[in-house]
């Protein structure tokens, strides 16, 4: 997998994937950028929610289990001291549907999280995960 980030100009860069899709990036106005896009850091926590729920409706799919609705929410906590990488991670999963279960959610969650997401096994970080659900009748 390979990407190339081009800088745009002062704080601001934009980046495409073998995909062909483009992401522009900058910084705050507090540190000295337009505000014209996400902070690199925000992307890492997209792209862990993203690749979590991607995992997550495969094995509930391979399970029979119908989702109507997920809603993923991802809180990082950063270290104090450069390079101030995140330390803890919080995801939060919601999701509504049919068929689903505590035991076939946990397991889908945990799967995705201990042996699928790429990108969560690729921090180093505290990841803690919690899910909500609730069945459609």
């Amino acid at each position: 997998m390979k990407i190339t980030t081009n800088w745009q100009r002062g704080l601001s860069f934009v980046s495409t994937g073998e995909s062909g899709h483009e992401i522009l990036m900058d910084a705050s106005r507090e540190a000295g950028g337009e505000d014209r896009g996400p902070r690199p850091m925000e992307l890492l926590l997209h792209g862990l929610a993203g690749c979590m729920g991607i995992d997550v409706v495969m094995i509930l799919k391979k399970m029979q289990a119908e989702i109507a609705d997920l809603e993923i929410e991802v809180e990082g906590e950063r270290a104090e001291e450069h390079p101030r990488r995140f330390v803890t991670i919080n995801i939060k999963f919601s999701l509504k549907g049919r068929g689903l279960t505590e035991k076939n959610v946990n397991r889908a969650v945990k799967l995705s999280e201990d042996k699928y997401c790429s990108a969560g096994n690729s921090l180093n970080a505290d990841i803690t995960t919690e899910y909500t659900f609730s069945n459609e009748e």
